[in-house]
């Protein structure tokens, strides 16, 4: 009984007007004591219907009729007793069923991406970088001229740091992410109950869904792809700039070596971890804490709830 009942009050949620068409079976077999054919209630339900039940095997054939396979089952579902545990997980993927479109970038976006790649180029590129570096130098290059260099580094790693942060607190969309996230637990969930239960029906239903929710994971992901994009766009030319002072030679002579916090005294090029030099390390790691700080004091959210 207790599978038929899960099949009946499966297919009252997904359509209520399955109530009233067991109500007019059930009254029609005499409550399941007769058989019944389609011509005794295709006055009353639609051939979809009919089916449906054929299908969930409400009803099963005996020749050429059919009778309920459970009459108890039919009768508590319209009663509105259930015999099994209905959980709020159903609802939930219903309710964080996200349409995956919303997601899509703009023209913007996208032409961010294109410049975000093309920047990437000055890495590899001595050309690139000279013209990136050159450009950048005509707006930091006065700053550089009346403070120290590991001044400059530190005020565009705090810059960034914040640009960085307001750019995810504006452009990612939390709500829909935390929407895509319970979606796919609430599936998680309901699979495991149906496990739990034996319901091989209900596990093939659930594997329907996550095929389908296969698209939030693409939005997820170009949700938190955009903001990285324009980051990216508006930090390398920076980090481009600081890596063409050090590598060729525009830091004044005096300046070639600090004294670095846990290190000491050291040059600009050298290698502190691994293959990366003190320029490297210095501007991720004041980026970094800047990055932490202006999250708090600005609480702002860069991941969903």
């Amino acid at each position: 009984m207790a599978r038929t009942a899960d099949k009946i009050e499966s297919l009252i949620a997904d359509d209520s007007g399955m109530a009233d068409a067991l109500a007019v079976v059930y009254d029609r077999t005499d409550a399941g004591s007769d058989r019944i054919a389609w011509a005794d209630v295709n006055d009353e339900l639609t051939s979809g219907q009919w089916g449906r039940l054929i299908e969930k095997d409400v009803l099963e054939s005996v020749g050429d009729e059919f009778r309920l396979s459970d009459p108890d089952a039919v009768e508590a579902a319209l009663d509105d007793e259930p015999t099994t545990t209905v959980t709020t997980t159903d609802v939930d993927t219903d309710v964080a069923d996200v349409d995956a479109d919303e997601s899509s970038w703009t023209k913007w976006d996208k032409l961010a991406a294109v410049g975000a790649g093309g920047l990437f180029l000055g890495y590899s590129q001595t050309s690139v970088r000279n013209v990136v570096g050159g450009t950048v130098d005509v707006v930091l290059g006065p700053i550089d001229a009346v403070v120290p260099f590991y001044l400059v580094v530190l005020t565009v790693a705090l810059l960034t740091g914040l640009f960085t942060t307001l750019l995810q607190a504006n452009l990612m969309d939390m709500d829909k992410m935390s929407q895509y996230q319970e979606r796919m637990k609430a599936i998680q969930e309901k699979r495991k109950e149906a496990k739990e239960r034996g319901d091989d029906e209900a596990l093939e239903q659930i594997r329907d869904e996550q095929m389908d929710a296969m698209g939030d994971q693409l939005g997820m992901f170009k949700e938190q792809f955009r903001p990285m994009v324009w980051t990216m766009f508006f930090t390398i030319p920076v980090f481009l700039w600081i890596y063409w002072m050090v590598l060729d030679g525009h830091v004044s002579t005096g300046e070639w070596t600090i004294v670095a916090p846990l290190i000491g005294e050291a040059r600009w090029t050298s290698k502190i971890l691994g293959p990366m030099q003190l320029w490297i390390v210095w501007y991720f790691l004041c980026s970094m804490s800047f990055t932490q700080l202006i999250r708090k004091s600005l609480n702002i959210q860069t991941t969903p709830t």
